[in-house]
């Protein structure tokens, strides 16, 4: 059966390449990436007969999506006769006994019954957990036809896991593909695209993207250019990275009395965090120079790892919620005492303890810390339904946050009554 369909030259050989397992795209809005994936599912599924699931973080989602999307190119391609559309559940079935079947992660048990999957495509990946994705990467199994997982999304932080997973684990930085445009590393095809790349979008849009520069920058980051980088208002905009042996030079010159360690109990979700930190008080500088990071680790396994503390004999500040936990670590032989408390809890609240940490000049991290790095940097406050900031919630659990503020529990950055200003949140 000949097809004739006009595409994007930027996605012809993304089209017919079935030479990897994964197919990673990502851009910006209006860049053809969404459709031309499901066109390359048509077309192999027409060729052979395989099962693929399509699926989104929230089934209701997929209809006026994905399934939308396929339907408008099959009727396009006017292949009503070679596929039937059925719409509960929804699926796609072929003449020749292929099949593509819609699901969504807020249905877990939906999946279960699945068999014989060789082709996945996630939509708007970014949305879904990484554990969603390990899930689904389980589903993928076909005893005889090669595997393969499409994914595409629009670019968000740096702190989601598909940045991690598929740049940051891979060594790869994304601005080389933005560069290449095309990247093709060990079982991994990476495509970026832009609204330009799309030839059949008016020029109405296009404009209405490039004057998102003027007034959303961020918006105008992730939709017109396609890039990664930090959503929304950070939460520490003086946390900078420098290399190991400078932070180092400046520890070493600040007295005892200014050095803090802080820990943050976790176990399965969690994470037990141990940063130590040093205070250059006169300039307000915060060095954070080590840190700990473990988690699925019991009090006993996580003691023995932070054995040199028994012998350094430093002042470890914990979670005053955890007072077994902290008995345990005294009965071990380190130096470990709570938070104060006052009121019942915490001496100071989220918000307290995130304005104290606001209050440094400079927070200056080593680059070996790479776990703070990864949940500080780019760390940003999260929004309400009307878009205004949680003042003391943020994108991500960030258990370094957590070990900063145990740490400097009894530490004043400034001595004064301290109010709310909007210039906290950049506002």
């Amino acid at each position: 059966m000949e097809v004739l369909k006009e595409v994007n030259p930027h996605f012809e050989d993304f089209l017919f390449d079935w030479d990897y397992k994964f197919y990673f795209l990502v851009g910006g809005y209006g860049s053809s990436k969404s459709y031309h994936i499901a066109l390359k599912i048509i077309l192999k599924l027409l060729q052979e007969k395989r099962t693929c699931l399509v699926v989104r973080d929230v089934y209701d989602t997929i209809r006026d999506s994905c399934f939308s999307l396929f339907t408008e190119i099959c009727t396009d391609m006017n292949l009503e006769r070679q596929v039937r559309f059925t719409n509960s559940p929804m699926q796609m079935r072929f003449l020749n006994g292929s099949k593509i079947l819609f699901r969504g992660l807020d249905k877990p048990g939906k999946l279960k019954s699945i068999n014989n999957i060789s082709l996945v495509w996630i939509e708007e990946c970014s949305e879904i957990k990484y554990a969603g994705f390990k899930e689904l990467l389980g589903r993928l199994r076909h005893p005889t036809l090669r595997l393969h997982m499409l994914l595409s999304t629009n670019p968000v932080s740096r702190s989601n896991w598909t940045y991690k997973h598929f740049f940051k684990a891979q060594g790869l930085d994304d601005h080389e593909l933005y560069k290449k445009r095309v990247i093709k590393r060990g079982n991994i095809y990476y495509h970026h695209s832009v609204a330009d790349d799309n030839l059949f979008l008016p020029a109405e849009y296009i404009d209405q993207l490039d004057d998102l520069e003027n007034y959303d920058t961020d918006l105008y980051r992730v939709a017109r250019l396609g890039q990664f980088g930090v959503n929304g208002l950070l939460v520490l905009p003086q946390f900078e990275v420098q290399p190991h042996e400078q932070v180092m030079q400046a520890v070493e010159r600040i007295p005892r009395k200014y050095k803090r360690v802080g820990m943050d109990f976790g176990f399965e979700s969690s994470y037990n965090a141990v940063l130590r930190m040093a205070i250059d008080h006169e300039n307000k500088w915060l060095y954070i120079y080590w840190e700990y990071y473990r988690n699925h680790m019991t009090d006993d396994e996580t003691a023995d790892a932070l054995s040199e503390f028994v012998e350094t004999r430093e002042r470890i500040k914990a979670d005053s919620a955890e007072p077994k936990a902290i008995r345990y670590y005294q009965k071990r032989g380190f130096n470990m005492v709570a938070t104060h408390k006052s009121n019942g809890g915490t001496r100071h609240s989220r918000l307290d303890n995130t304005r104290k940490m606001k209050r440094f000049r400079r927070i200056i991290c080593s680059d070996h810390c790479r776990h703070c790095i990864d949940e500080l940097k780019e760390l940003t406050y999260a929004v309400d339904r009307d878009n205004e900031i949680i003042p003391d919630e943020f994108n991500i659990d960030p258990h370094t946050f957590s070990a900063m503020w145990y740490g400097l529990d009894d530490y004043d950055v400034a001595d004064l009554k301290y109010k709310v200003r909007k210039e906290d949140f950049g506002l």
